[in-house]
């Protein structure tokens, strides 16, 4: 993982109101966006940006791309996504939500064939500070520094971003890794990929109920991060036995575990049980977004003891 303004981007979805709104977002924060993709709309520019129907055609002309970002409607990703791997690209954000369960089984399993690095679906993707925007983050928020940022939440990703900045805390990467239930890459892998970044000297995750991913993290910084960690997990107040979120992310959890339950007082892994993960591996917990900076400094200036 190298994303610098020399990283060469494509949009596939780019005449999407969407993609078209947050390419020129990109392109103004000197994303280098070189191509975009559109079925039917070749020949055509967006921003400046030249509109491609394939992404073989775009290659050709353009050369090599190492990141694609996907915006199209989502029962369309598992194409445009296939497209990509077929064509090389071995990164992939995609930021469109509600990619249906069984197509994103079918992707995840084609990412592992291929060692391509999936993120989302359903993610805000990844902003460097100062460098690159690859998403929709609200860039305004960010100021380069030494904190990695990692998140289930798109919102509170950006919050949690205002907070370190009016702390003088910069961030060296934030990352979205999706809000869906079924996702291309877990908090495992961007816990490895900073743990390994220069430019990073401690980590903040941001966790939500339902699910299971924020205790397997917990293990895993236990076991092989070196790198300061602070958590924050979001639902203490959810009420319990219910299970917050789509309709579809119910669904999909039971297609990607083998598990079954009954949706009326379905009981997800609570709050509590995530923060007692955390705390059992002697990762401090904030109880507030607030509370993240002060945990930030106080890990960083252990560090340097």
């Amino acid at each position: 993982m190298n994303f610098t303004p020399d990283t060469k981007i494509l949009i596939q979805g780019i005449t999407e109101v969407i993609g078209s709104t947050h390419a020129a977002l990109m392109k103004a924060y000197g994303t280098n966006v070189i191509a975009g993709i559109s079925p039917g709309c070749g020949g055509q520019t967006v921003q400046e940006i030249p509109v491609f129907d394939m992404v073989e055609q775009a290659l050709r002309k353009v050369g090599p791309v190492d990141v694609t970002v996907i915006f199209v409607k989502p029962y369309a990703v598992l194409d445009a996504a296939l497209e990509a791997i077929a064509a090389g690209i071995r990164q992939i954000i995609i930021i469109t939500e509600g990619m249906p369960p069984l197509d994103m089984v079918k992707l995840v399993r084609k990412a592992e064939a291929t060692d391509t690095l999936v993120l989302g679906p359903n993610t805000p993707g990844i902003i460097v500070p100062g460098k690159v925007l690859l998403g929709i983050h609200k860039s305004d928020f960010y100021t380069p520094g030494s904190v990695g940022l990692i998140s289930r939440s798109g919102t509170l990703t950006y919050e949690i971003a205002l907070q370190l900045t009016q702390a003088k805390l910069g961030q060296s990467i934030a990352i979205g890794i999706g809000s869906d239930a079924i996702l291309g890459s877990s908090f495992a892998q961007w816990l490895q990929i900073l743990d390994e970044d220069d430019q990073t000297e401690a980590i903040v995750l941001v966790g939500e109920i339902g699910g299971s991913s924020e205790e397997e993290a917990a293990h895993y910084i236990a076991a092989a991060i070196d790198k300061p960690v602070v958590a924050y997990v979001a639902g203490h107040h959810a009420p319990k036995g219910k299970r917050l979120g789509h309709a579809g992310d119910i669904m999909a959890a039971q297609l990607s575990t083998g598990k079954t339950f009954n949706i009326i007082g379905a009981d997800p892994d609570t709050a509590q049980s995530k923060i007692q993960a955390f705390k059992s591996a002697k990762i401090p917990v904030a109880s507030s977004p607030a509370e993240i900076p002060g945990l930030v400094k106080k890990v960083l200036k252990q560090k340097k003891k």
